[in-house]
């Protein structure tokens, strides 16, 4: 079983638990499962299926295995006696797939898998916002207190910096501007 499949504009010939590096997929995380839906050729066991250029329902379910980066490759241009290099450094983001399932069924495997990434992607969230939640305040002091005394002390410490930058500003308000200074005229030959 194998398949042609489609994916940032280059053509892959993959099987069941082929490892493949392609075009980076953005929406897709570490262990998310992508269904690569642009097959252009399968071969399911029953038979050679060709498309016309895509196969209806075929598709080809993925898992992600990492997001990573290429190489570094160099660029350099040079003309020959004019004075002119230039070089240039780059590198591209790809995605590491592990092809999982060949046929109708890759698209049902996805859906699957879909709601279990969901689960593992707002477990962390939840924890968060407990981490973020103010701790309960000690026995015997008021939360009021502590509440308005923060409140209070910052308000204070901008108008504290507001006044002492407001004499600088004056000064230099009141400052007189002098003139530019002018050239002599030229003297003028009489003879």
């Amino acid at each position: 079983m194998y398949a042609v499949i489609k994916t940032g504009g280059k053509q892959y010939k993959v099987a069941k638990d082929d490892i493949i590096r392609v075009e980076k997929l953005d929406d897709a995380a570490q262990g998310d499962v992508v269904t690569l839906g642009e097959v252009l050729m399968m071969d399911d066991g029953n038979g050679l299926k060709v498309g016309a250029p895509l196969i209806d329902g075929g598709a080809v379910a993925a898992e992600v295995i990492e997001q990573t980066r290429g190489d570094k490759i160099i660029v350099f241009k040079k003309k020959r006696r004019q004075n002119y290099r230039r070089t240039r450094g780059h590198r591209q983001d790809y995605t590491v797939l592990k092809i999982t399932e060949i046929g109708g069924n890759a698209a049902k495997a996805a859906r699957k898998a879909a709601p279990k990434a969901a689960e593992k992607t707002q477990a962390p969230k939840a924890e968060a916002k407990a981490e973020a939640a103010p701790a309960a305040p000690a026995k015997g002091a008021p939360a009021e207190e502590k509440t308005t005394t923060a409140k209070a002390a910052a308000p204070k410490k901008a108008a504290a910096t507001k006044k002492a930058a407001a004499p600088k500003t004056e000064a230099k308000a009141a400052a007189p501007k002098k003139a530019p200074a002018k050239k002599p005229a030229a003297k003028k030959d009489t003879e």
